[in-house]
Order: structure tokens, then sequence, then C-alpha cells
């Protein structure tokens, strides 16, 4: 009766000690991997930053494209893409970008789904798009085209006569 008495005390032993064994390598790890996590996640963030970079830059030519459809009166000479690149919260990339190297009134933003592989949306500074109107859809209405040209100043309507190709 005493051996198996003893028998049992020593096998309460090693399971006591083999749960303390466990929980204090699973203490361990779980620092190792708090400690690594945070090293993990900037790596991730970097890497989609850098994905992003990457797939914005694949996308420029369709961009390009984009705009050059259209701008039907042939105004965009030049194309210039910003160097940032973000990501949104929804996970969009967006780059943005100006044409005929004037940022401040020529800029537009395009917004990429990189899933889809294709461009989500694109905005225009007002001054850009009003480039891109299209004055053959008025031609029965000419007093439209003519109230428009009046918000402009003198310098500023012969400007746009000349960026849409209907003044030299």
């Amino acid at each position: 009766m005493k051996n198996v008495i003893r028998i049992i005390c020593i096998l309460v032993l090693i399971v006591v000690i083999s749960v303390i064994l466990i929980i204090l390598q699973f203490d361990k790890r779980k620092e190792l991997n708090e400690v690594g996590g945070e090293n993990n996640v900037e790596e991730r963030v970097k890497s989609d930053q850098e994905l992003a970079e990457e797939f914005a830059e694949k996308m420029k030519p369709k961009i390009e494209e984009h705009l050059q459809k259209r701008d039907i009166h042939h105004f965009i000479k030049t194309i210039t893409f910003e160097k940032d690149v973000t990501i949104n919260p929804m996970g969009d990339i967006t780059i943005d970008g100006y044409v005929n190297d004037e940022p401040e009134k020529y800029g537009f933003s395009a917004s990429l789904q990189y899933r889809a592989k294709k461009i989500g949306s694109m905005s225009f500074d007002s001054d850009l798009s009003d480039r891109f109107i299209d004055w053959e859809e008025y031609k029965d209405e000419p007093e439209i085209k003519e109230n428009y040209l009046k918000s402009f100043t003198k310098k500023e309507r012969e400007q746009y006569l000349k960026d849409i190709g209907e003044k030299e």
C-alpha cells in the first residue's frame, strides 16, 4: 500500500511539474510573438505600400489612356503623376497627378481597385473638367455656352477658347 501511495505521489508531482513547464513555455512564446508581431505588422504595411506603388506604376498607362479619351479637344500636352501613392481605408489605391505642368489648375486623382485591377473612379479639378465639355451636345442651345463663357474674365475666356481649339 505504501508503494501505491508513493507511485501516486510521484505521478502527481510529475504532472504538476509538466503543467508548470508547459505554462512557462507558453508565456515565453506569447512574449516572443508580441514583440515579433509588431515587426510583422510593420513589414506587412510596408509591403502593402510597396505593392500599391507597383500597382499604381502599372496602371499609369491606363490612367493616361482614360484622360486622353476624355480630352476631346486635344488640350492635354503632358501628364505628370505625383510620387505619393496612398491606400485609403476601403483598400483603394489613390494616385494624383496634373496635366500641362499646372498642378494648381489641372489636377486629377485616380482611385485604383487592386483586386479588380482597374480604375475605380477619377476626379478632376474644375478647370480641367471644363476642358472636357463637349459643346456639340449643346449645339441646339447656344445660349448655354454663351452664359458659361460669360462667367469667365476676358483673359480666361480667350484662354478657354484656345484650350478647346476654337481660337488660335
